[in-house]
């Protein structure tokens, strides 16, 4: 069984930054891709920013040259560099680990951008 804890989130003003972690337990999490999904009130939760077990990034097009993803297996954990906040990147934010066909998610952490 595999937990994720996620923190970091908060109150920032648009063109702070923040920056999310994700802890993981068990043993899996450096054969595993990692990424961080995001849910907005009204809305669907859309990915945000993944990682595959080998490094590989991707991200979402409303998000790209402003936040970075990155991992460290010696810690089992995966991080969120978010820059250049905007009002609509409000949202829970939350942390997913894929292995096989196994999907874990974190409990969630808010973040919130004022104009």
């Amino acid at each position: 069984q595999v937990q994720l804890v996620e923190s970091g989130g908060g109150l920032v003003q648009a063109g702070g930054s923040l920056r999310l972690s994700c802890a993981a337990s068990g043993s899996i999490f450096s054969i595993s891709s990692m990424g961080w999904y995001r849910q907005a009130p009204g809305k669907q939760r859309e990915l945000v920013a993944a990682i595959t077990s080998g490094g590989s990034t991707n991200y979402a097009d409303s998000v790209k040259g402003r936040f970075t993803i990155s991992r460290d297996n010696a810690k089992n954990t995966v991080y969120l560099q978010m820059n250049s906040l905007k009002p609509e990147d409000t949202a829970v934010y939350y942390c997913n680990l894929r292995w096989q066909v196994v999907a874990y998610w974190g409990q969630g952490t808010q973040v919130t951008v004022s104009s």
